[in-house]
């Protein structure tokens, strides 16, 4: 197990010292359209952010009797990033509740008065303005416990509304997003984010354009970042859907006359995102107005007794709930492939 640099292919690594890990947990009635996300049980797409909430900071879930899963069988990539905080503990474990529909019952959970946003198809009806703003006020007060911070995020079909955010705001970017899907069901992503962008033009704000096509996820955790990064170092954990987040806060940085401190933010995903042949996420990174510092770890399941495992070797499911920069976490604190895979399976065992 190894970590990259995904620009540069040469070995790079976090942050030193030990991690704060948030979770922004949203929802999008995107996530609702048939057949657009598989994170998740299908008709229970919206619980999928609050049972991640739950199994990462209580390894059980209470709002369900089971872990989210993909329609295969595929477990959520929470159950990584408990597996890493079992074997080399975060400082806190801790939830933004970005527009939940059921609040996660045992979490410490930061509250910010947010509602689900509405599927980008009809518009999403997002004040992404005060969304930003609540983001930057997060940032500007968040206490560190531990020595830099860990973001990562769970939001089903936030790569949908991450492509239809990015183009929105005129990036070339229309290949380039991952899907939880190993075969990437792209007519109905493509006609979701088409329906999306017609409802936009060039005579609208960019921040107008985002709150018709963008997540609460998104959103928040660019204005999180603008204000957090000049005050500690941050680890965006996560794939596409993190790197558009980037491009949302390089964007903005004309209309609200500041930008992100870049040398204080890192990226990092999944393996499975950075060498995933449906997406491009170097390519997305290089939009942005500077070199990004993103990396990818190389853990794989292909000794995983429990076979279903072996299935995010394939290619599905990816990345999500932190798992990237948990795997870069385990790596930085000399955890083995083969002891973060046993615990994994130790967890699936248990429940």
């Amino acid at each position: 197990m190894n970590t990259y640099n995904i620009l540069t292919n040469e070995h790079t690594q976090l942050p030193e010292g030990k991690a704060d890990f948030l979770l922004a947990a949203s929802v999008t009635r995107t996530c609702e359209i048939e057949g657009i996300t598989q994170a998740g049980i299908p008709g229970m797409i919206p619980l999928t952010p609050t049972l991640d909430a739950e199994y990462i900071t209580n390894e059980k879930v209470f709002s369900l009797g089971e872990l989210a899963e993909t329609p295969t069988g595929v477990p959520t990539p929470a159950l990584i990033t408990r597996a890493t905080h079992n074997l080399a503990a975060f400082s806190s474990i801790e939830i933004l509740d970005l527009g939940l529909q059921t609040q996660p019952q045992n979490c410490k959970i930061y509250n910010f008065d947010i509602t689900p946003s509405n599927s980008i198809d009809k518009g999403a009806n997002i004040n992404a303005q005060e969304i930003f703003a609540k983001g930057m006020e997060f940032g500007k007060k968040y206490e560190l416990k531990g020595n830099y911070l860990i973001l990562g995020e769970s939001t089903p079909a936030g790569t949908t509304t991450a492509a239809a955010s990015a183009l929105a705001l005129g990036y070339d970017v229309a290949n380039d997003f991952s899907s939880s899907f190993l075969n990437v069901p792209n007519d109905i992503k493509t006609k979701t984010i088409n329906a999306a962008l017609s409802l936009v033009n060039e005579d609208m704000s960019n921040f107008e354009k985002l709150g018709i096509v963008s997540d609460n996820m998104l959103l928040f955790c660019a204005g999180f970042l603008v204000e957090a990064s000049k005050r500690f170092q941050i680890v965006l954990a996560g794939g596409t859907q993190m790197a558009a987040c980037l491009l949302i806060a390089d964007k903005l940085r004309e209309d609200i006359l500041m930008r992100i401190k870049h040398d204080n933010v890192m990226l990092a995903t999944t393996k499975w995102v950075a060498k995933d042949e449906n997406s491009n996420i170097a390519h997305i990174l290089e939009q942005l107005s500077y070199t990004s510092n993103a990396a990818y770890t190389t853990f794989s399941f292909a000794n995983a007794e429990i076979e279903i495992l072996k299935k995010y070797d394939e290619g599905e499911a990816k990345e999500g709930v932190g798992a990237g920069a948990a795997l870069a976490y385990a790596k930085q604190n000399n955890i083995t492939n083969e002891a973060l895979l046993k615990q994994i399976e130790m967890q699936i065992y248990m429940l």
